[in-house]
C-alpha cells in the first residue's frame, strides 16, 4: 500500500485513506470512523490537512474509496439528524462530516464523470450489499439536504432548546414545529431567541455546507437554457423540505436584523469577536442562491403576490415550484416589508458611516449580497417594491447605490457591482414614484468624490452618472444606454435641477455630439437621442422650476445648433473621423467644471495590481433589458408594443427613438461589433455612410428645444443690451418668471423604458452572484483552485 492520503496531526487519531486499488469495505467502522471521531478540528484544519492534489488522486485512483467516504460521512449526518446530536460527540462528529464534504464536493463536481455520484442511490456500499438500486432509496444528495435542513433546527445544537429538563426527556427532532425555532424576529415571527454563540457557529458550518451543495452551478458553463435548475437547489426547496418555510424566514429574519455597529460603543468590534457576522454572510449567500429563479420563463408573482401560473394548469410542468421563492413573492404586511427595507438600508448604508473617529465602526464587506438580495424583493415582490417607493425610505438605498457606483468607477474588479447597482436603479426608475421621490433635497453628507452641490437627489444621481460616465473606465461602456436610460426615466418628474446637475447634462450632450463620437461606432447616436429626450421631458413638463436648465441650454446653444447642421456628406464624415484620431480621450474633460470635490473624500481608485476578479457574461441590451411603456394623463402606464419593422438578426426589432420610429442601421449589427467608441478600423467592415447618418439626423428630436431658442434667446440678449448685464443671477431671475406657455409644440406622450426580465438577465445574474460567492469565500477557499466553469478567474 503506497500512498498515504492524509493524517490529522492529532495525538489521540492518526487517519489515513490509502490511495490503492484495494477499496476498504464501507463496514469497517474502525477504518472510516477515524474521519470523524474524537479530534476537535476546525474547518481550516480540514482544509490544511486534505490537499487538493491528494483528493484528486483518491478520486482518479481509489473511486470506490472516495465514493464510500462520502457516503458514511452522510450515514454519519443523517445519523445525528435522527438522534437530535444529544450528546457533545455526536455533535462534533456532525461537524467534522461536515467540514469533510465541504472540502471534497467541489472536487466531486469538478469532474463530469463524478457529478451524478451523488444523484444515485450507492449500490453495495452498507445497503445489502447488491448492484440493483432499493427502490425506495433516496439519492445521496437528497438524504444530505433532508439531514442539513434538520441539523439547522436542532435544539441544543443550532436553536434554543424549549425544554428546561434534562437530556432523558430532550425533544423529539421528529416531532418538533420548526417554525417554533425561527432563528430571529422579523418576517412571520415576533420572539427573538437569546443570542447564543454556539448555535451561530454550528449554523454557520452547516449553511457553508449548504453553499458547498449548491456550488455544483459553478462547475456547468454559461448557457441562456433557462431550463438549466440547479437540482440541489430544486429538491432543497422543494415540499420535501419541511423546515423550507422556518429556514427561509431564518435566514431573511437573521439577515435583515443584524446591526453591525454594535451597541454604539466605538472600537466594539475590536474587543470582541462578532459571532453573528459570519452566520449573516452564509445566510446572505444561502438566501441569493435559493433565489436564483429565472421570472422571465416561469410563473412569475403578479403584483397580488399570487402566480400567474401553476405546475397544474401547464402541460409541461417547470418542476416542482422553488418555495423559497414563492414565499418571497407572498410578503405582504406592512410592517415585514417595514422590516426588511430598514435592514437592507441599515447595513447598505453602514460602509458610508462616517464617524468622528477612525475605524471606530465595524464595516460590513457583503454589500453585493444584499443587492442581489434587495433586486430579487424587488423582481419576485412587486408590492415590496410598491412599498419602497411609496415613501422617501426609497433614497436610503439609493444613496448607498450612489455611493458604490462612484466610489468603484475606476476599479476594474468591481464591474459587477457597478452593473447590479445600474440594474436596480434602472428597474426602480420605471415607476413613477422614483422620480417624484428624486425632488428630496439631499443634506446628507457622504463624503463622495464629486463637485460640492446644494440641491435634490436627483442631482446626486446625475452628477455621480456624469463623473461615472466621464472618469470610468472602459469597461463602463456598455451601462451608457442605461445610464441614460434611467435619467430619462425620472426626466418629466424632476422638478428643479441645480446647476451644477444642469451643466453636467449639457457636457455629456457636447461629449456625445461632436463627429467623431458620433460617426466612429453604430449606435453612438443613441446617446444624443437619450439625453435630448431628457431635456425636451424636462422644458414640456416641468419647465417652471428649471430655469438652470434653461439657462445651460441657452448658453451651449450652439451644440443644438450643430446638431441640427450635422453634415452628411462622405468627405465630412470621414474628416469627422479624422478628428478622433487627434483626440485620444473618450471624451472631453475639460471644461465639466468640476470644481472642488466634498471634504473628506478620496478619489475613486482602480484595483491594485493583482487583484482577483471573475468574468462576467455579456449583459443584453438596452432594447432587450427595457420595454416602453407610455404615460397616460392620469399617470397609469400602457406598454407600447414593439414596432413591427422588420426583425433584426438578431430576433428582435430595432429599438425606438423617442418619436417612436426605429432607429435605422443599429440591430444589423452583431452584438459584438457594437462596442462603443470603437474606431472605424476597429469594427471591420462597417463604416458610415451619408445615408446612414440621413437615417438617424432627420429623426433628432430638436423641434422643443430649437422653439425655446428661437423665443428666449432674442429676449435674454435684449435683456443684457438694455440693462447691460453680465450677472447670471438677473437672467436666471427673468428665466424663472417667463413662460412659453402656447409657444411650444404640443408636448409628446412621457415614455417609460421599463426593465423586464429575460433569460440573459437571468444568466448575468446567476454569473454575478456565484463569481461574488467564490471570491468572498477565502476562510476557508472552498472553490479555490478548482475547475470552475461558470466564469473564469483573472487578475487584474
Amino acid at each position: 500500500i503506497a500512498d498515504v492520503w492524509t493524517s490529522w496531526n492529532d495525538s489521540s487519531a492518526s487517519v489515513t485513506m490509502f490511495v490503492s486499488p484495494q477499496p476498504v469495505e464501507a463496514t469497517d467502522d474502525a477504518f472510516w470512523d477515524q474521519f470523524w471521531a474524537d479530534t476537535a478540528t476546525s474547518v481550516q484544519d480540514v482544509f490544511a490537512l486534505v490537499p487538493a492534489a491528494e483528493i484528486r488522486a483518491v478520486r482518479e485512483e481509489s473511486p470506490s474509496n472516495l465514493a464510500t467516504l462520502c457516503y458514511k460521512a452522510v450515514e454519519k449526518l443523517v445519523q445525528g439528524a435522527e438522534s437530535g446530536c444529544h450528546t457533545e460527540k455526536e455533535r462534533q462528529i456532525v461537524l467534522n462530516c461536515c467540514r469533510l464534504l465541504t472540502r471534497i464536493l467541489p472536487y466531486i463536481f469538478e469532474d463530469p464523470d463524478w457529478r451524478g455520484f451523488f444523484w444515485s442511490t450507492v449500490p453495495g456500499a452498507g445497503r445489502g450489499g447488491g448492484d440493483e438500486d432499493d427502490e425506495n432509496a433516496r439519492p445521496l444528495a437528497e438524504s444530505l439536504l433532508l439531514a442539513v435542513a434538520d441539523l439547522l433546527f436542532c435544539p441544543d445544537f443550532t436553536v434554543q432548546s424549549h425544554r428546561r429538563s434534562t437530556v432523558d426527556t430532550a425533544e423529539d427532532i421528529h416531532s418538533i414545529d420548526s417554525c417554533e425555532y425561527i432563528w430571529e424576529a422579523g418576517v412571520g415571527f415576533a420572539h427573538s431567541p437569546q443570542p447564543n454563540y454556539i448555535h451561530d457557529l454550528n449554523r454557520t458550518e452547516l449553511l457553508k455546507l449548504l453553499l458547498t451543495c449548491f456550488s455544483e452551478a459553478m462547475y456547468l458553463p454559461p448557457s441562456s437554457d433557462s431550463s438549466n435548475t440547479n437540482p440541489w437547489v430544486q429538491f432543497f426547496c422543494s415540499t420535501e423540505n419541511r423546515h423550507a418555510l422556518p429556514l427561509f424566514t431564518s435566514l431573511l429574519n437573521v439577515v435583515c436584523a443584524y446591526d453591525p455597529v454594535g451597541y454604539g460603543i466605538p472600537y466594539n468590534h475590536l474587543l470582541f469577536s462578532d459571532y453573528r457576522e459570519p452566520l449573516v454572510e452564509e445566510a446572505a449567500q444561502v438566501l441569493i442562491v435559493t433565489l436564483d429563479y429565472d421570472s422571465s420563463t416561469s410563473s412569475s408573482p403578479t403584483v397580488d403576490g399570487t402566480t400567474t401560473g401553476t405546475a397544474m394548469d401547464d402541460v409541461d410542468p417547470p418542476g416542482p415550484d422553488n418555495l423559497f421563492v414563492n414565499y418571497l413573492s407572498r410578503i405582504h404586511r406592512e410592517e415585514d416589508f417595514q422590516f426588511i427595507l430598514k435592514g437592507v438600508a441599515r447595513l447598505l448604508s453602514n460602509p458610508l458611516v462616517q464617524t468622528y473617529l477612525p475605524n471606530s465602526a465595524k464595516k460590513i464587506q457583503f454589500h453585493q449580497e444584499l443587492l442581489v438580495l434587495f433586486w430579487k424583493l424587488c423582481d419576485f415582490n412587486k408590492k415590496f417594491l410598491f412599498f419602497v417607493l411609496k415613501s422617501s425610505d426609497v433614497l436610503d438605498i439609493l444613496v448607498p447605490i450612489l455611493y458604490f457606483l462612484n466610489d468603484a468607477r475606476a476599479d476594474q474588479s468591481r464591474v459587477g457591482l457597478m452593473h447590479i447597482g445600474v440594474f436596480i436603479l434602472l428597474l426602480l426608475s420605471g415607476e413613477r414614484n422614483f422620480g417624484v421621490r428624486l425632488n428630496k433635497p439631499y443634506s446628507v453628507r457622504v463624503p463622495m468624490d464629486i463637485p460640492v452641490f446644494t440641491g435634490t437627489h436627483a442631482d446626486l444621481l446625475i452628477i455621480v452618472f456624469h463623473k461615472i460616465i466621464t472618469s470610468g473606465h472602459q469597461r463602463l461602456q456598455p451601462l451608457f444606454d442605461c445610464l441614460l436610460t434611467i435619467v430619462v426615466n425620472v426626466s418629466p418628474y424632476l422638478k428643479s435641477l441645480s446647476m451644477v446637475a444642469a451643466n453636467k447634462l449639457l457636457h455629456l450632450l457636447e461629449a456625445f455630439s461632436t463627429t467623431w463620437f458620433l460617426f466612429s461606432a453604430v449606435q453612438n447616436h443613441h446617446l444624443v437621442f437619450f439625453l435630448l429626450e431628457v431635456f425636451n421631458n424636462i422644458i414640456q413638463y416641468q419647465f417652471d422650476g428649471n430655469s438652470n436648465l434653461v439657462y445651460a441650454v441657452i448658453r451651449k446653444r450652439n451644440v443644438f445648433h450643430q446638431l441640427a447642421n450635422l453634415p452628411t456628406d462622405a468627405q465630412a464624415i470621414q474628416k469627422g473621423l479624422q478628428r478622433k484620431k487627434k483626440t485620444p480621450e473618450p471624451i472631453s474633460r475639460t471644461n465639466s467644471q468640476d470644481g472642488v470635490s466634498m471634504e473628506g473624500s478620496r478619489p475613486a481608485a482602480p484595483a491594485e495590481p493583482g487583484t482577483l476578479k471573475t468574468s462576467l457574461v455579456a449583459t443584453p441590451g438596452i432594447d432587450k433589458l427595457t420595454e416602453k411603456s407610455q404615460v397616460s394623463e392620469d399617470g397609469t402606464m400602457r406598454s407600447l408594443e414593439p414596432e413591427s419593422s422588420q426583425p433584426s438578426p438578431e430576433g428582435n426589432p430595432p429599438s425606438a427613438g423617442s418619436d417612436g420610429e426605429p432607429w435605422s442601421g443599429e440591430a444589423s449589427q452583431p452584438r459584438r461589433d457594437r462596442r462603443r467608441l470603437s474606431s472605424a478600423s476597429s469594427i471591420g467592415q462597417w463604416t458610415p455612410t451619408p445615408d446612414w447618418v440621413m437615417s438617424w439626423k432627420s429623426k433628432l428630436p430638436l423641434q422643443t428645444i430649437m422653439r425655446l431658442l428661437q423665443v428666449l434667446v432674442p429676449q435674454v440678449e435684449k435683456i443684457c443690451i438694455d440693462k447691460g448685464l453680465t450677472d447670471e443671477s438677473e437672467i436666471l431671475k427673468f428665466l424663472q418668471h417667463g413662460t412659453l406657455v402656447g409657444l411650444l409644440p404640443v408636448p409628446h406622450p412621457i415614455l417609460i423604458r421599463k426593465y423586464q426580465a429575460n433569460s440573459g438577465t437571468a444568466m448575468w445574474f446567476r454569473t454575478y452572484m456565484w463569481g461574488v460567492i467564490y471570491l468572498r469565500n477565502v476562510d476557508p477557499p472552498i472553490w479555490y483552485d478548482t475547475d470552475v466553469k461558470l466564469f473564469e478567474i483573472q487578475r487584474v
